[in-house]
């Protein structure tokens, strides 16, 4: 347990030597298979949190915003489902949608309790304070973590309401989502709620350009996931000898993020000892991103023993967030 310089208590489950550990795993795995791949974990260093934050304020970038506009419209309805006094955001980030939830359970005097989870320590230090500095009689903390190690150790007791917002649930796929769930689910109490924002699947073009935006901001952020290659493997990828590319996978209905090699290259990992050849078009794939349709999600919330209570959307339907108990 360490504190923030505002006194927040934070549980660091995933310490430098750790992640360095992690990181070595997961490249060491990803960059010798074919084809090669690499966890969308490691996009989120400080400078791809800051990218991601960028990339959500895009026009292209419809996730944000219309999950945001559920939530205007449905955090009192939400508050009030769920009769949760404590809320655990996993992957909070900048946790700037969340606001909507805690005013609404403040509202409702039931608000006590709000816990972060974040695989980016400083981002969520940062987030922390600021939200203790929002709302002083709230009890703050987090959980610097990663999802696929150690969702046991998020508070417990009241009565809680578990976030997972943003899409993120589709960074997963099928097998992994279905772990996650079913971990999750098992770490609920009767009473608890579980509030799931997911990307509904639409128009093939307005999928590629939320990952291709004009600006080139999601490539620099995709690209930035070699920089830190770089920076903690001792490799020496040149990051203007890849491509930015995105894709959807109709079969899978999943946008893919890759970075392409311009041409014919060696790139050196000094921390893995391996010397990687790319041919002309190679693809690294760096993120998926599942696009669901509702009776899907109804489907995979079911496997995982939860039952959802409501469902909202957009009048677009273009995302849909569930509410769900177990």
């Amino acid at each position: 347990m360490t504190l923030t310089n505002e006194g927040i208590p934070i549980e660091v489950h995933l310490r430098a030597e750790e992640w360095a550990g992690l990181l070595r795993e997961d490249a060491a795995a990803g960059l010798t298979a074919s084809p090669k791949e690499l966890s969308p974990t490691w996009l989120y260093d400080d400078r791809g949190c800051d990218l991601f934050e960028q990339i959500t304020r895009l026009p292209e970038y419809y996730p944000t915003r219309t999950e945001r506009s559920i939530l205007a419209d449905r955090a009192g309805e939400i508050a009030d489902i769920s009769g949760a006094d404590t809320l655990i955001e996993l992957g909070a980030g900048s946790s700037e949608k969340t606001r909507l939830l805690l005013d609404a359970m403040a509202n409702g005097g039931r608000l006590r309790r709000f816990q972060l989870f974040d695989v980016a320590e400083p981002t969520l230090r940062a987030t922390a304070e600021a939200v203790a500095s929002e709302y002083p009689a709230l009890e703050v903390s987090g959980v610097v973590g990663d999802f696929r190690r150690h969702l046991d150790r998020i508070a417990t007791g009241g009565r809680r309401m578990i976030a997972f917002l943003g899409g993120t649930i589709g960074n997963f796929d099928p097998a992994e989502r279905a772990a996650l769930l079913g971990e999750l689910s098992a770490t609920m109490a009767p009473g608890d709620t579980f509030l799931l924002g997911t990307d509904l699947v639409k128009d093939r073009a307005r999928l590629v350009a939320a990952y291709d935006d004009a600006a080139g901001v999601t490539a620099a952020f995709n690209k930035n996931v070699l920089a830190v290659l770089n920076r903690e493997l001792g490799a020496d990828f040149d990051l203007d000898g890849f491509d930015h590319v995105a894709r959807f996978d109709d079969d899978h209905e999943w946008i893919e993020m890759r970075l392409r090699s311009r041409g014919r290259q060696k790139v050196w990992v000094e921390g893995l000892d391996v010397a990687l050849d790319f041919e002309p078009g190679e693809d690294i794939r760096t993120e998926i991103s599942a696009k669901f349709r509702p009776a899907g999600v109804q489907a995979e919330l079911a496997a995982a023993e939860l039952d959802p209570v409501a469902w909202w959307t957009d009048p677009e339907g273009d995302y849909g967030v569930s509410l769900s108990v177990r």
